[in-house]
């Protein structure tokens, strides 16, 4: 990964963390507690995005990540449903580093995939247009479930886990600015794009498999974000991306900020 600026990489660790006590905390009586190092954001959803525990500590060296990840892998095992613990690779010594294979062994967690943290100061963006799609705002359980659908084939999640995930959520219905891409009336493509501490934070971006690779995901993204800074007014945006959306955003004009790794619990446990 490219050099990065330590305001940005910060940044991108303190908006993950915080924007997710926002996202599992709209599901009803998500576990929101901080213990030493660690950040928990566990919805204990059927949703396994909803479900995380961060480490947020600078400089961690190897004793104290064996210490956390130990506490945090503890974390999942207490819960009923599956969920992911985030490290920020630049936020580890070298000696933690290299420790991490045996550290992960003693602690029953494998990798689960790579997360990039993005910024990027791009507000206003011009009203974007794309000659196949309509757009429409998310708000009502109708537009809900269709964001729902699309997130899970888009992650290959069960589609029942990722509508629990959402349903009856007022938060997305009316503070995100979440849209859908439809081609001939149906939803191919959404965004969700929404202030938190001063910024625009994107969130589950999906574009239909069959309908990908044709400009849909990129369209529906600058709708989202185009809508969420006429009603801010804000210029910096914030978001963190798998390595199939990270080459879309540069397209927008992101940067990369952060690297993460998402941990699970093992197969065998």
């Amino acid at each position: 990964m490219e050099q990065c600026k330590p305001s940005d990489l910060i940044e991108s660790v303190d908006q993950y963390t915080s924007v997710w006590k926002r996202l599992a905390g709209d599901r009803p009586g998500a576990d929101l507690s901080d213990r030493a190092g660690l950040s928990t954001s566990w919805a204990d959803s059927s949703f396994p995005f909803w479900n995380a525990v961060f480490l947020t500590e600078w400089r961690v060296d190897r004793d104290i990540l064996a210490e956390r990840l130990g506490v945090a892998s503890a974390v999942m095992r207490a819960k009923r449903q599956p969920g992911l613990v985030y490290v920020c690779d630049q936020y580890l010594t070298d000696d933690a580093r290299a420790g991490l294979p045996a550290i992960l062994a003693q602690c029953g967690l494998e990798f689960a995939l790579p997360i990039t943290g993005m910024v990027g100061d791009l507000l206003p963006l011009a009203e974007p247009e794309h000659p196949a799609l309509r757009f429409v705002r998310v708000t009502d359980e109708v537009g809900l479930q269709a964001l729902a659908d699309l997130n899970a084939e888009g992650y290959g999640l069960a589609l029942e886990a990722v509508r629990a995930g959402l349903e009856g959520s007022r938060f997305w219905k009316e503070q995100i600015h979440a849209y859908l891409g439809l081609e001939n009336d149906v939803p191919v493509s959404t965004a969700g794009a929404f202030e938190h501490e001063g910024r625009v934070y994107l969130a589950l971006v999906a574009t239909k498999p069959s309908a990908q690779r044709k400009g849909y995901g990129e369209a529906t993204v600058r709708k989202a974000l185009y809508e969420a800074g006429l009603a801010t007014g804000l210029k910096r945006t914030i978001l963190h991306a798998t390595d199939a959306g990270s080459p879309v955003y540069q397209r927008i004009g992101y940067r990369k900020a952060a690297l993460f790794h998402a941990y699970r619990l093992t197969s065998n446990e």
